[in-house]
């Protein structure tokens, strides 16, 4: 049976670096598994106000929908601020309500982070992680993810450096392993 892994993209711009790399990610998954896009770009802030039985918003409706046909998690981010992108926070927050009712929970998850900077989204990293402990999100801790210097590691066409593309292979490899250990 085909697993699917959900991939959230925490850029919104059309041609965000971090897009080509989730695309190059969802490439890479082996057979046997198959990547699912999870829009985030409509959701409105989470507001208690609007979670009404039967009348909650329809993106957030269609959100936790999708998370809970996933069975794995991918979420490949910029860094703003040290932090994750509001879009982000937002759609993880919208799937962990209402209260006890999370979608997130026992998804194993792959924190990759995407930045033009050195330290490759180092805050972000580590600001989604401590997300994804409190909502039940097993996370691969290693290798980790950090993409630094990105506009140096994909050309005017949208392709990324072969050397960068095995990177990605490894880290792809051991969510696989993780996953496989978790999911039965």
């Amino acid at each position: 049976m085909t697993k699917t892994i959900g991939i959230l993209v925490g850029s919104l711009r059309k041609d965000s670096y971090n897009k080509i790399v989730a695309k190059q990610f969802a490439e890479l998954l082996p057979e046997g598994f198959e990547a699912k896009f999870i829009k985030i770009d409509d959701l409105p802030f989470y507001n208690e106000d609007l979670e009404v039985e039967g009348a909650a918003p329809e993106a957030w409706t269609r959100l936790r929908k999708d998370i809970n046909e996933v069975d794995g998690l991918f979420f490949v981010t910029p860094e703003y601020n040290r932090s994750v992108p509001a879009a982000l926070k937002n759609a993880l927050d919208v799937g962990s309500r209402p209260m006890g009712s999370s979608v997130w929970g026992g998804k194993p998850g792959l924190v990759v982070t995407v930045s033009p900077g050195g330290p490759g989204g180092f805050g972000a990293n580590h600001a989604l992680r401590q997300s994804l402990v409190f909502l039940d999100v097993p996370t691969l801790q290693q290798p980790e993810a950090y993409i630094g210097g990105i506009m140096n590691l994909v050309d005017n066409d949208g392709h990324i450096a072969d050397g960068t593309v095995e990177f990605f292979k490894t880290i792809t490899d051991k969510y696989i392993e993780f996953f496989n250990k978790l999911i039965k």
